[in-house]
């Protein structure tokens, strides 16, 4: 596509997806109009305490909410459209274009978040053109990956051609005869392609990735050698693989429980879209189970991720209330643990051993692939697309690196290439790519309510507490700057190294030292009596001394009672403190 001198650049905003696996977010912008595409999460790394779901930063779109035309979706994993129903309480999205399952799963999404009305959903089609703003043409192209109905985009903008690749393998015998569209790819290749983002999660990894019908023969073969009940767990989303293990059940003569409530999700719009089809028999609800022999039974079940509170993970437990693992049931794991999972999976197939089952897994047992392509997948986009410029994404640094590298073997200059991190603002136009400026960029973390952020703050205190316990005291203040009552100390999670009567000794003597030492600075007379001053004394002294006590740093709960004077009580609310924020707080109360 050819550009007049005096045309923009196209401003690339990664907001997440970069140095990462997840949360794959992308702002584009031209001409004062922003599209989105995609909008996805991840999951918490060990020490987020409590949070359920980690977002990126949108600060900068909550900014500009008034330049947004719109978002297209490549398909429908969770780290490509898992957060688009937070994004919305946040601002609208008058349109979103996508697949018919990726939009089928996100209208569920959105409804039960109560956003529904807050965007509208197309659904689109192999080499569907659609619009967004004035500035946006955005084609999309089939290709293949481990869900079905996914897409490659080509958007055309007055900067140039940017091809986004989506997450991508090539599947040259895929599940549902939907083949990657490699003639397209190549019609814009040879009218010429300004730049390319691509899929770069497995650019470490020689040759190509198999395609998903080489697990078949082997899943058979497991299925077939289980005396008992065969439990498959796999992800919700790998509709293809879904398809498999309902016809080999078939075949062997086995009726399937489906248990988890997205595979249940996912499975019923799979269904009526057509990307799975069999007989409404072969599937049983779980109480109709107990009518067939053990060997009747395949039971298909979420959990391959070792994710607490999912039916396997269950199982494993013993907690699940209609599922009870036994001996002579086979667990099969059609699916790798993602990076971060590895220690929760093996944990609940040690679990699941334990309780006489009999566990397949692991990549040996050619039972799952990647749906993502290898260095020989990511050279053929490159070949096929021949872009002017190359930004490698959806991939850590080594492999956003190796990708980068790849592309100069094929003939991308070194300064065609940009590597960048989440919130850079890359331009790009027919002179040159490059990183011009940053925006806000970070996570954002939403605990188990999926209504409130996690604040920094608040994840230090739950990090502290996990780490070193809470301490809780009250204290009762006179007039006179002299304790009303012995102070009421509780301790949670503290582990001491003195008698626990020794401790709560100690800390009312600092309690006393500290008030005969400083409350005449605070009390001038009975009418003015710096209260919040004291308060925030009294925190650092009790910290001071819990840290030399107890070689730790526990978090503080202070509650000060103050007394009532003429009928009204002097308010002193309950705070609650680390040593560090108590200092800073003590010199904002006396400045």
């Amino acid at each position: 596509m050819s550009k007049t001198s005096n045309a923009p650049a196209l401003k690339i905003i990664p907001l997440g997806g970069l140095k990462e696996i997840g949360k794959n977010t992308w702002v584009f912008e031209i001409n004062d109009e922003i599209m989105l595409l995609d909008g996805g999460l991840s999951f918490p790394e060990d020490g987020m305490h409590g949070v359920n779901i980690v977002l990126p930063d949108m600060t900068y779109l909550r900014q500009n909410r008034h330049k947004i035309k719109g978002m297209i979706v490549t398909h429908g994993h969770e780290d490509h459209i898992g957060a688009i129903a937070f994004h919305l309480k946040q601002f609208d999205i008058p349109v979103i274009y996508g697949p018919r399952l990726a939009m089928a799963l996100l209208e569920d999404k959105l409804r039960e978040a109560g956003v529904l009305n807050r965007t509208e959903l197309r659904r689109v089609g192999p080499r569907d053109m659609v619009r967004v703003g004035n500035s946006f043409f955005v084609e999309f192209i089939r290709n293949t990956h481990s869900i079905a109905d996914s897409f490659t985009v080509a958007i055309n903008s007055p900067a140039g051609l940017v091809i986004h690749s989506g997450d991508f393998k090539i599947d040259h015998t895929p599940v549902d005869g939907e083949f990657f569209d490699f003639q397209r790819l190549a019609e814009h290749g040879e009218k010429g392609v300004l730049c390319l983002i691509s899929d770069s999660t497995n650019a470490e990894i020689p040759g190509v990735t198999p395609s998903e019908r080489a697990v078949y023969p082997n899943l058979e073969r497991a299925f077939a050698s289980a005396k008992g009940r065969v439990i498959v767990t796999t992800f919700a989303s790998s509709v293809h693989r879904v398809n498999m293990i309902l016809d080999i059940a078939e075949k062997q003569g086995r009726v399937v429980g489906i248990v988890g409530r997205s595979m249940l999700n996912v499975i019923a719009h799979a269904r009526t879209l057509g990307y799975i089809k069999c007989r409404d028999e072969l599937l049983q609800p779980l109480q109709n189970l107990r009518h067939y022999n053990e060997n009747q039974i395949l039971i298909l079940t979420t959990g391959s991720q070792g994710e607490p509170m999912s039916a396997l993970t269950r199982m494993a437990n013993e907690s699940h209330p209609q599922l009870k693992i036994q001996p002579g049931d086979t667990v099969v794991f059609s699916a790798n643990p993602i990076p971060g999972n590895t220690i929760s999976v093996v944990r609940t197939i040690d679990k699941l051993m334990a309780l006489g089952a009999t566990v397949v897994y692991g990549k040996d047992k050619g039972i799952h692939v990647s749906g993502h392509g290898a260095q020989e997948d990511q050279k053929l986009m490159l070949g096929l697309t021949r872009p002017k410029f190359f930004f490698p994404a959806h991939g850590e640094l080594r492999m956003l690196l190796q990708h980068s590298r790849m592309a100069q073997a094929m003939g991308v200059p070194q300064d065609h290439v940009v590597i960048a991190e989440n919130g850079d603002v890359v331009e790009v136009c027919q002179d040159y790519i490059r990183i011009a400026d940053r925006v806000p960029a970070g996570i954002e973390l939403v605990d188990s309510s999926r209504e409130g952020v996690v604040n920094g703050d608040v994840l230090r205190d739950r990090r502290q507490i996990a780490g070193d316990g809470i301490v809780t005291i009250a204290i009762s203040v006179g007039l006179d700057g002299k304790l009303s009552a012995v102070p009421d100390i509780q301790l949670n999670g503290v582990v001491l190294s003195m008698e626990r009567a020794a401790l709560f000794n100690m800390l009312s003597e600092t309690v006393e030292k500290s008030l005969e030492r400083t409350w005449l600075e605070f009390a001038r007379n009975t009418l003015e009596i710096d209260w919040t001053g004291l308060r925030y004394q009294l925190e650092r002294d009790i910290s001071k001394a819990l840290r030399n006590y107890t070689q730790s740093r526990p978090k503080l709960v202070l509650l000060l009672q103050t007394p009532i004077l003429s009928g009204a009580p002097i308010v002193s609310a309950p705070v609650t403190t680390t040593p560090a924020a108590g200092k800073r707080r003590r010199a904002a109360a006396v400045s």
